[in-house]
């Protein structure tokens, strides 16, 4: 089985730069923001608790209700 030693005694990973860390975690921590603010936009519809066409969120087109 794979034991401590499986990749090999002398197998030394290189270490990221600085600046690729820095720049993965921004764009990881970007891409959970943007999957957090559309989930809050899009979830209850996608859920099924609230309906499209029951709520006009202020679109500006002019609507009027009848």
């Amino acid at each position: 089985m794979a034991g401590a030693g499986y990749a090999g005694p002398g197998f030394n990973p290189p270490k990221p730069p600085v600046f690729h860390r820095f720049v993965g975690k921004a764009l990881g921590a970007t891409m959970w923001f943007w999957i957090f603010y559309r989930g809050r936009q899009d979830l209850p519809h996608l859920l099924g608790w609230e309906h499209p066409w029951d709520h006009h969120h202020g679109n500006g087109h002019g609507e009027e209700h009848h």
